[in-house]
């Protein structure tokens, strides 16, 4: 029988080590390479949007990350999402509980100016959406629009029941001089085999300390937001019912393009369809095309493994060339109020 040689086991042990480090090792460095492997947004040569001084009753949006967008007439400010927080990536990879920010959440209320805020309105219920509603609206006294699972969440941030609206259907919400519909829409199928990803309800108040799985997606919508001067359609998500924006007319799109990339050409272009050609938008904004795991303020393309806006930004012109050759493709500027209504041609 053999004798048992303790000193070759100690060499191989060492050397299967050594290899499985060194594979690791290699590995980190390239998830590493390719999470800074991004793409620059100034590569994207579009028009700015038509540059027109307010009058104090102007209509403007200022964009501030994600699809987080406030709406002013100069009388009622309107919040759709209301995301400032921003979880790193190691929080949302690893499960960590995360909770509403409240210093950040404070500067981006006093460094915007929403003192007039009237309503909060999440597209839908993840967490890069709907998370921090119930500190703001807690800080301002706004009313929170949106699903059921909207509604739980601002019940665990202790929001006093008279401020949360359940929204329903086709019905039209008033405020100030804002008109808002909420039209039930569908988050894109971005999940593993064209699943939703964190799909399903919230069924009970949601408390923090929570992991990002927490926030369910819930309804998701088309937000339709007309005034007297125009109307402009906010999408949160590349998703869409097909129909269900027909006879619904839009100066403006803001139009969710996360993951779009990945969902493919064809993808893209039913759903520019559905959005843009069957509303007869003039002026479409991408948005939902920043890294959400970057601090509030920092404005950077996602990695291009997940997802590449150059390639992206390169379909939606050629789509609006064969649908829609009179509507113009701008790109937001962080933080900077736009003059929604009336609008000028701006130059090609």
């Amino acid at each position: 029988m053999p004798s048992f040689d303790a000193a070759k086991l100690r060499r191989s042990l060492r050397r299967a080590t050594i290899a499985v480090v060194a594979t690791v090792a290699l590995l980190s460095v390239a998830v590493a390479w390719l999470w800074r492997d991004r793409e620059s947004l100034d590569t994207i040569d579009w028009p700015q949007y038509p540059s027109i001084a307010p009058t104090l009753d102007a209509v403007t949006v200022t964009w501030l990350g994600v699809t987080t967008l406030l709406f002013d007439d100069g009388e009622t400010q309107i919040l759709v999402d209301g995301f400032f927080s921003r979880p790193s990536i190691v929080d949302v990879l690893f499960g960590r509980p995360v909770e509403s920010d409240a210093a950040t959440i404070n500067f981006a209320l006093d460094e915007y100016r929403m003192r007039r805020l009237a309503a909060l309105i999440p597209t839908h219920s993840h967490h890069d959406h709907a998370m921090d509603v119930g500190a703001i609206a807690n800080r301002t006294n706004a009313s929170i629009l949106g699903s059921e699972s909207t509604a739980q969440i601002a019940r665990g941030a202790g929001v006093p029941e008279d401020q949360i609206i359940v929204a329903t259907g086709g019905e039209e919400y008033v405020f100030g001089n804002f008109t808002v519909k909420m039209i039930q829409s569908r988050h894109a199928p971005i999940g593993w085999g064209g699943s939703v990803p964190f799909d399903g309800a919230i069924e009970a108040p949601l408390s923090t300390p929570a992991p990002v799985s927490a926030w369910r997606v819930g309804k998701s919508y088309s937000i339709v937001i007309a005034h007297p001067y125009g109307t402009t359609i906010v999408q949160g998500s590349a998703g869409y019912l097909e129909g269900a924006l027909s006879g619904i007319k839009a100066d403006v799109v803001m139009l969710s393009v996360a993951m779009l990339e990945v969902l493919g050409r064809d993808y893209a272009e039913r759903y520019w369809q559905e959005l843009v050609t069957t509303t007869g938008a003039v002026h479409v904004f991408p948005v939902h095309f920043d890294d959400f795991t970057r601090p509030f303020g920092e404005i950077s393309l996602y990695p291009r493994a997940l997802d590449n806006l150059i390639v992206t930004a390169a379909w939606l012109e050629k789509i609006r060339d064969t649908w829609d050759r009179n509507t113009w493709l701008h790109i937001p500027a962080f933080g900077k109020p736009v003059v929604l209504y009336p609008q000028a041609s701006p130059e090609a």
